[in-house]
């Protein structure tokens, strides 16, 4: 949820929470509009606790293109093009062209595309 949209739901959840049945109670409410201001306060307040427990939103979209050769040796780790451990991050990864990837050595690795580990 974008911090936008986060600020206008905590708003109107305040403003439903307080307005209409606040009015409706100061005019002597039958049990009919007390039931009412009940229910719209208790929407109101989930609502409210709703919008208060979202993230905002953090997404960002990763594009590696034509990004050339890695070349490793003895053990080391190359990435030519995203890195996301353990899939971290909430937005797309692309890579296109992504040329080739050489290794050499024991526990050596190279990536030319996405590194999800």
């Amino acid at each position: 949820m974008s911090q936008t949209w986060k600020i206008t739901v905590v708003v109107l959840a305040a403003v439903g929470i307080i307005s209409t049945p606040l009015i409706w109670l100061l005019d002597s409410p039958n049990t009919g509009q007390l039931a009412g201001a009940s229910v719209q306060a208790a929407v109101g307040i989930v609502a409210l606790v709703w919008a208060l427990f979202q993230h905002t939103e953090s997404r960002t979209d990763d594009v590696a293109v034509g990004t050339g050769q890695a070349r490793v040796s003895g053990g080391a780790k190359a990435v030519a093009g995203i890195k996301r451990p353990q899939g971290q991050g909430s937005g797309s990864a692309r890579a296109e062209r992504t040329g080739n990837a050489t290794a050499d050595g024991e526990g050596s690795s190279a990536v030319t595309g996405i590194d999800y580990s």
